[in-house]
């Protein structure tokens, strides 16, 4: 069974840029539909991203298009997602979850963005 761990959470101002890491283990990442999701303080999970296991294109939600990258890195079983231009809105646990089918087989625990104005 995989399993998924976030990194690279923490605190930046306004503007600034962070890249999170979600490394997999007990299974190959590429084999999984990856996305990112993100839970601010008292309100529901947001979809963030996607990046499929074909190797196309990554998907965004319109708040973070132009200004958050997802890529793979299969020789290291890790999906990052690069985050630019951070604004103190993009405060969140950051979640990301595999899918080898319409459910997901697993999530991360999370890593807290903290962006301060």
């Amino acid at each position: 069974q995989v399993q998924l761990v976030e990194s690279g959470g923490g605190l930046v101002q306004d503007g600034g840029s962070l890249r999170l890491s979600c490394a997999a283990s007990g299974g190959n990442i590429s084999s999984y539909d990856i996305d990112w999701f993100r839970q601010a303080p008292g309100k529901e999970r947001k979809f963030v991203g996607a990046i499929s296991r074909s190797g196309g294109p990554a998907a965004y939600a319109d708040s973070v298009k132009g200004r958050f990258t997802i890529s793979r890195d299969s020789a290291k079983n890790t999906v990052y997602l690069q985050m630019n231009s951070l604004k103190p809105e993009d405060t969140a646990v950051y979640y990301c979850a595999a899918r080898s089918g319409i459910y997901y087989d697993v999530r991360g625990k999370g890593t807290l963005v903290t962006v301060s104005s």
